[in-house]
């Protein structure tokens, strides 16, 4: 499976699995045949993540070609991503917290090891070479490597999440440290993920009988709670000419604008070269084709020069979610403006992910997806 950073690869894809993407996927999603076609799963995620194509953009066209009973298991995947977004902007000081602890951190005996494949360990090595090779993994070997990462190799669960933020074309700061607490027995506290060999062997059909996995995952000690924050309030359009800025965060945005600039080189996160040159290829995307369905010139501009790129002129942005691009570009000067998707959804994960799949039905509602009387996603 191999991913081109441009917005047609990415309705090719999301075309090309819709006939999948009900019942089918619902029965063999937490199946993974290995590298290759992967005919398991959507393989939108890189798309999704920098919104070459929305959530709510996929959400549309699988109820399009599904009934929501059929999709109901892709929908919630999609959520997942919505929800951990939105779990995380409330609580910042999670992710400022784990930027802390990777920095600190020293990089105990087996870390090498585990990042190179070398731990001895049949499917954790191939993952662990699989990653770096491709950049992606199969969901649920993610939540396996994880736990073997955390419970039988006893590594510390932010360096795992670094070294998979630094090398998933997916990689997102809210799903995936969110994911890593998960199954450390942080974010729902107390409540860890095992991987079993059994469990391993099952879903990668035989390919996989590792030895020496943990028997029991005690959940790691619970950190201290953190404050939530109420989300920021949507700040107005300006009135008159305005400054389009595009950040890696949303390549699709939902504005117009008198002048439109892309950011000129990904945010320094630390990726692979790999991660690095998709992004790069996604902004030059971005730029084409903002610039042939504008009319306008789009140009490209370094953070640094962001202020005197607008020369006075109010600047836009679509909102940058908390991580690194927030980090680099978030400032006074700029409006920045969250998707509908995100305003309507955000406010709903404020706690676990079950009381926001509630929610789900009435938002796909709201946004015009789907039947008018939904009846799924009721607690079960």
């Amino acid at each position: 499976m191999t991913w081109h950073p441009t917005r047609t690869a990415a309705l090719q894809r999301l075309e090309q699995f819709l006939p999948r993407s009900g019942r089918a996927y619902a029965e063999r999603r937490n199946h993974d045949s290995g590298p290759g076609a992967r005919p398991e799963v959507s393989g939108l995620s890189p798309y999704i993540r920098y919104r070459m194509i929305a959530e709510s953009d996929v959400l549309a066209a699988v109820t399009s070609r599904h009934s929501q009973a059929a999709a109901e298991k892709f929908i919630q995947e999609v959520c997942w991503r919505t929800y951990w977004k939105g779990w995380l902007e409330q609580r910042p000081d999670v992710w400022r917290h784990y930027c802390r602890d990777v920095q600190t951190i020293e990089r105990p005996p087996g870390y090498a090891a585990a990042v190179e494949g070398r731990t001895g360990i049949d499917c954790f090595d191939a993952w662990a070479q699989e990653l770096v090779e491709t950049g992606y993994l199969h969901n649920h070997a993610r939540m396996w490597f994880a736990s073997i990462w955390v419970f039988t190799l006893k590594l510390p669960w932010q360096l795992g999440a670094d070294w998979f933020l630094r090398h998933l074309l997916d990689g997102d700061p809210a799903s995936n440290t969110l994911s890593w607490r998960w199954v450390a027995g942080l974010q729902t506290v107390g409540k860890t993920y095992l991987a079993r060999a059994d469990n391993i062997e099952r879903y990668t059909q035989g390919r996989f009988q590792p030895q020496g996995l943990a028997s029991v995952a005690v959940p790691l000690p619970a950190d201290p709670p953190v404050a939530m924050r109420p989300l920021p309030l949507q700040a107005p359009l300006p009135t008159g000419p305005v400054a389009l800025l595009v950040t890696e965060e949303d390549l699709s945005p939902e504005l117009t604008a008198d002048r439109i600039a892309v950011l000129d080189q990904p945010v320094e996160r630390g990726a692979a070269p790999l991660v690095t040159r998709f992004i790069a290829g996604a902004l030059d995307d971005a730029a084409t084709r903002l610039g042939a369905t504008t009319g306008r010139p789009v140009e490209r501009v370094a953070i640094a020069d962001i202020a005197a790129w607008a020369n006075g002129l109010p600047i836009v942005s679509a909102y940058a979610p908390v991580g690194p691009a927030q980090s680099a570009v978030f400032g006074p000067q700029i409006h920045w403006q969250r998707r509908a998707w995100d305003s309507a959804a955000w406010p709903h994960a404020k706690r676990g992910f079950f009381q926001f799949r509630e929610q789900i039905a009435s938002l796909l509602r709201d946004a015009g997806i789907g039947p008018r009387q939904p009846t799924l996603f009721e607690t079960r």
